[in-house]
């Protein structure tokens, strides 16, 4: 939706309102109502009827804070699934080098046997 179209959307809602207030402060009645919004009666008690409860929900209590984000089941899955990667690279990363140190020691130990070898024959 454009801007423009917002705000046009929002200047209706504040006319509808301003008419259901005047409607519920006895300035007009809810046919007089109806007739300048362009709509039945019936109408216009579900318009009032939605407004009043709109305005009810917006001035409950709510509990202090910043409201909690929205928590998208996808992302939140897909999240689980890079740090489990993540540890899984770490490990495959240590792995590794535990298997270079090794193979270092093995090299060093076949240099240390060839040494013994080469002293008892000479």
């Amino acid at each position: 939706m454009t801007s423009n179209q917002e705000e046009r959307d929002q200047g209706l809602a504040r006319e509808r309102a301003q008419v259901i207030l005047k409607v519920r402060t006895g300035q007009m009645t809810a046919k007089e109502a109806a007739r300048i919004l362009g709509i039945s009666r019936k109408t216009y008690y579900e318009w009032e009827r939605r407004g009043l409860q709109g305005m009810l929900e917006a001035l409950t209590n709510r509990p202090p804070g910043r409201p909690e984000a929205e928590r998208d089941p996808e992302k939140e899955e897909l999240k689980q699934k890079v740090e489990d990667l993540e540890q899984k690279l770490l490990l495959s990363e240590h792995v590794e080098e535990i298997r270079k140190l090794m193979e270092g020691v093995k090299s060093l130990d076949q240099e240390k046997s060839k040494g013994k070898k080469k002293d008892k024959r000479g």
